[in-house]
């Protein structure tokens, strides 16, 4: 059996060494804050702290810790639930321009896709628009604006 000393010290290590997901204080903290959560719930579970008890303690320890540590003492990278699709819109491409953007946009909703919002940015309408036309048209799918599928676009105009 595990002795209490050994699960209070897994109860404050584990948060504070998976603690530091995400390179900017916010995913950190959040993260943090999560998975200090769920190792306080299981600890607590085991012991007379109860669930609730230990997720909130290794909650707190946890958010702290992510708020407090830098990418360069520790950092697991970019948190999962920042690849999720439900995290809400996709980051604009690095160097794609946003005028870029507006013109596939543009000219997906002329040939009837919605893309959303004609605005330059790439949300996850615009993303499922253009991986349709991709896939319709043969092209390799990524979902991605490009200069390559706007030169598609403009060599192969529909009436």
């Amino acid at each position: 059996m595990v002795s209490r000393t050994s699960l209070a010290l897994l109860t404050v290590a584990a948060p504070l060494l998976l603690s530091a997901c995400g390179t900017d204080q916010t995913d950190r903290t959040v993260s943090g804050a999560g998975i200090g959560a769920a190792t306080g719930a299981v600890v607590g579970a085991v012991t007379p702290l109860t669930p609730v008890g230990g997720a909130l303690l290794g909650g707190a320890i946890g958010g702290a810790t992510g708020a407090l540590t830098t990418p360069s003492e520790v950092n697991l990278g970019k948190p999962v639930w920042r690849n999720s699709a439900s995290a809400g819109p996709a980051p604009r491409r690095v160097g794609m321009d946003p005028a870029t953007v507006r013109d596939i946009q543009a000219e997906l909703q002329r040939r009837g896709y919605d893309v959303g919002p004609v605005d330059g940015r790439l949300g996850p309408r615009t993303q499922t628009a253009i991986r349709e036309f991709e896939q319709q048209n043969g092209l390799p799918v990524d979902g991605q604006p490009s200069a390559s599928l706007w030169d598609y676009m403009q060599q192969h105009p529909t009436g």
